[in-house]
């Protein structure tokens, strides 16, 4: 069995127990299993530039949201951001798609930076070919990510509850759709600089690495936190972006 394999069996186990008990947090485990399955169909009729690096990729991404999310059923505590999106479903009613948005901000802002030097040697960010190779398979997956908004925003819709979504909600949900790509192009930009600044600091040493893995895992913690308070979460994103930046980068 291939490592994207066991993933999505992973993933598959830890979703029962959560559509089960009804927990909040089965809207983004749901939607990025669902999401994993395209992945590994496009790997499968050989879409990427390099499908085994981004399958690796993609396994060594997803892993970092599945280890955080068992450490906060065993002990009550997950890192940074995903302490803020977890407990929202502890918390007073939260929307379906707000779960969501929650969790892939967590995820790519603090989970993708780690993924992409877990899978890219310092030597290689030295390398513009390269880079460019994998920059290229990460454009493609947010690609595949844009294409299925639609699915999933009318699953998420068969998962709410009358006055989840506003007027404006529905009135900004073509908004969503097409605004995706700029999110995720934005995120993209500054992912890739947080990366070069991670392997940067790999370089000096594990002190330094871990220094400005506290300090992204701060910013990303602040930025969902922002995310999750009162308000029109859509309007917040157009107004300060989707990613985050380390000082420098």
């Amino acid at each position: 069995m291939s490592a994207i394999e066991d993933l999505i069996g992973r993933m598959e186990s830890l979703l029962v127990p959560l559509v089960e008990t009804g927990d909040e947090r089965r809207h983004f485990l749901a939607t990025y299993l669902r999401t994993t399955r395209a992945v590994r169909a496009e790997i499968a009729r050989g879409g990427f530039v390099d499908g085994p690096w981004t399958e690796r990729w993609d396994v060594a991404f997803a892993e970092l949201y599945l280890d955080a999310l068992e450490a906060w059923d065993a002990t009550g505590d997950a890192p940074g951001p995903w302490s803020v999106a977890f407990s929202a479903a502890e918390a007073e009613r939260v929307p379906p798609l707000r779960h969501l948005l929650l969790g892939v901000n967590a995820h790519i802002n603090l989970d993708l930076p780690q993924a992409l030097i877990a899978v890219i040697p310092d030597e290689g960010f030295d390398d513009p070919v390269l880079v460019g190779r994998r920059a290229a398979d990460h454009e493609h997956i947010d690609a595949i990510l844009a294409s299925r908004v639609g699915a999933e925003d009318r699953e998420l819709r068969t998962q709410e509850r009358p006055g989840d979504r506003t007027l404006l909600d529905h009135l900004l949900t073509p908004f969503n759709r097409a605004g995706s790509k700029r999110f995720l192009k934005e995120a993209r930009g500054k992912v890739w600089r947080n990366a070069r600044a991670l392997s940067a600091a790999r370089r000096d040493g594990p002190d330094r690495l871990a220094a400005r893995i506290d300090e992204l895992t701060a910013l990303s913690r602040a930025r969902v936190a922002d995310l999750r308070a009162p308000g029109q979460v859509i309007l917040r994103l157009a107004r300060d972006g989707f990613g985050v930046l380390l000082a420098d980068a």
